[in-house]
């Protein structure tokens, strides 16, 4: 893990990591990609966590995006061109492992299969779509915009979830809401988000950073170790995370049957802008 680590310190220009009283924020800079997680953006985001969670100064997270975009999944050129197998190849859960708390392992976005100590908000504007928006359900807490958006779009070319989105959103929405979106891959407007329980906080545009920040600023007045006694018996348990994101896992394969063409379909220039009317 010690080459990641120096990774995600050293490098700045995709994502920057900043703290400030007891607060770290962490933010996706590729706007040019919607802030799309290639393989050197996964690293630097896992990187990034790590270090948050070892800093004894820092006791909550906030997560977002640079220049009105919270992240728009994996990146489907690196992914269609083949650029990202030797990343994906490696990540290989093995059949014993039982605790991401103790023995942490990066996912396809960076960050997913960790269970930290401390609180992580998603501050949400523009899209939070496909693995985006498995990297905002990792976060425990979420805040959006109002003309913001989520939904499992990667459905519509052949990428499945295995950054925990199958384990997570069923948790956050209830199984038959999750089914829906998981299975039709439609778009989740904020409001309706809010309304169904995936965001935690509704604001007007530009300022879901500025609610984010706040609520984890105020987080850090409590007595740290209550809280994070208490945030730790309200998830689920990690050898039973472990095991469904080892389950989830073996999706993976499919990328390599359906995936990768619809990936680079994408790279070709369809679906753009939200039209899926031809993918």
């Amino acid at each position: 893990m010690g080459d990641l680590i120096e990774k995600g310190q050293s490098d700045d220009t995709l994502v920057r990591q900043e703290t400030a009283d007891g607060v770290t924020t962490i933010t996706i800079c590729r706007p040019a990609r919607r802030n799309a997680v290639d393989p050197v953006t996964a690293k630097a985001l896992y990187a990034a966590f790590l270090c948050f969670e070892a800093n004894k100064e820092a006791q909550a997270a906030v997560l977002t995006g640079e220049g009105g975009f919270f992240c728009s999944g994996f990146d489907l050129k690196s992914a269609g061109s083949g650029a990202s197998d030797e990343w994906l190849a490696g990540l290989e859960i093995e059949a014993d492992w039982r605790d991401p708390v103790t023995d942490p392992r990066p996912g396809p976005m960076g960050p997913t299969r960790l269970m930290l100590s401390k609180p992580v908000i998603a501050a949400i504007e523009g899209p939070a779509v496909a693995g985006g928006m498995e990297l905002a359900a990792w976060c425990d807490m979420r805040v959006m915009a109002e003309d913001a958006l989520a939904g499992v779009y990667c459905r519509r070319w052949g990428v499945p979830l295995i950054d925990g989105g199958t384990v997570r959103l069923p948790q956050i929405l209830g199984q038959g809401r999750a089914n829906d979106l998981i299975l039709t891959g439609r778009s989740l407007p904020a409001e309706e988000a809010y309304r169904i329980g995936f965001a935690d906080r509704l604001c007007p545009s530009g300022e879901a950073l500025e609610m984010a920040q706040a609520i984890a600023h105020e987080l850090t007045r409590f007595p740290q170790g209550c809280l994070r006694a208490d945030h730790l018996s309200a998830r689920m348990p990690s050898m039973e995370l472990s095991a469904a994101l080892r389950r989830e896992w073996r999706s993976a394969k499919t990328f390599i049957a359906e995936g990768r063409a619809g990936a680079k379909r994408f790279a070709d220039g369809l679906g753009r802008s939200g039209d899926f009317s031809r993918i």
